[in-house]
């Protein structure tokens, strides 16, 4: 896999951590909910670029 495709998903990734962890934030009105959200988004993200 090419460095444009790995930026490429790091940045799709990134736009649903920054609106997905506010609305958890909103939602949950804790920061606990959010990590675990955040901690979930990454690991999707590493599995996807390490391929």
């Amino acid at each position: 896999m090419d460095i444009s495709r790995r930026l490429a998903i790091l940045v799709f990734c990134g736009v649903p951590a920054i609106i997905g962890g506010g609305i958890v934030y909103a939602i949950f009105g804790s920061l606990t909910p959010m990590w675990i959200y955040e901690a979930l988004l990454i690991v999707t993200a590493g599995a996807l670029v390490s391929r």
